[in-house]
């Protein structure tokens, strides 16, 4: 008597559904894996991760980054222009609250820049001795206009170059690992805040223009060249070019005096 066959299981090949999972999961699994491996060996053609590493040095005080080294330089820019900026105000606003504001800019200024020097001298960060080119061009418009139209224009330009770096030193201290950096945008923070509401007291703002100058593009910004760190005490008080024909008031040299670029400063 012949043996009838045994019908087929049910579920047991490789395509029942068990298996089917188990093959999804493993092309799944593949899937994943094989990106990272065949990334892992991988070079890097463009070179980013050598030249993001190369802005970057190691000092006693933690990490210094290409964006910590722009913004002590633009602390120093700022001492540059904004003290004989503020002291023409002291000497030709036609209102208190306009000479009020020029004082507040010569005494922030003064402290703030003493602040940045130590900072440049520790950490090795070559800083320029007079006011880049834009700069400049503000100085001469200040040092051109009388009456109330100083007044206007002191207020108004002083006014965009504080709204375009007030996001800045927030930027650097969010970001930046170095303490001495931390301890100067801390310092640059509470200045420009300062500088900030006493130009609006003077109630000479023009906020819709202020708007749309705010919202242009700036200049892109020139990294300062890297410097090897170096141990330095404080720079003593020297000579200094005079930045403006009205100024009787001049800043310190640098230890090293590089060609200031043409971006905004606090």
């Amino acid at each position: 008597m012949r043996a009838r066959p045994r019908p087929p299981v049910q579920g047991r090949g490789i395509f029942s559904g068990t298996g089917l999972i188990i093959v999804c999961l493993a092309a799944t699994l593949a899937a994943l894996v094989f990106p990272i491996w065949s990334y892992a060996d991988r070079s890097d053609p463009t070179g980013s991760v050598n030249v993001l590493s190369a802005q970057t040095v190691t000092t006693a005080y933690g990490p210094l980054s290409a964006q910590d080294r722009d913004f002590i330089v633009k602390v120093r820019l700022a001492g540059l222009w904004e003290l004989p900026a503020g002291e023409m105000a002291e000497q030709k606003g036609t209102t208190a609250a306009v000479r009020t504001a020029g004082q507040h800019l010569v005494d922030g200024h003064t402290s703030l820049d003493a602040h940045v020097r130590t900072v440049a001298a520790q950490l090795g960060v070559p800083i320029p001795n007079s006011p880049n080119v834009q700069q400049q061009q503000w100085l001469a418009t200040l040092n051109a206009a009388q009456g109330q139209d100083f007044d206007r224009e002191f207020a108004n330009i002083v006014r965009l170059a504080h709204g375009r770096v007030f996001s800045v030193v927030a930027q650097v201290r969010a970001a930046t690992q170095n303490t001495l950096v931390r301890d100067l945008a801390d310092d640059a923070n509470t200045t420009v805040l300062d500088h900030i509401k006493v130009l609006e007291a003077t109630g000479y703002i023009d906020f819709g223009t202020l708007a749309q100058q705010l919202a242009a593009t700036p200049s892109p910004v020139a990294t300062p060249p890297v410097v090897a760190p170096a141990d330095a005490t404080p720079i003593a008080p020297g000579p200094a070019a005079t930045p403006s024909p009205s100024s009787t008031y001049t800043l310190p040299p640098a230890t090293a005096s590089p060609e200031p670029d043409s971006s905004d400063s606090p």
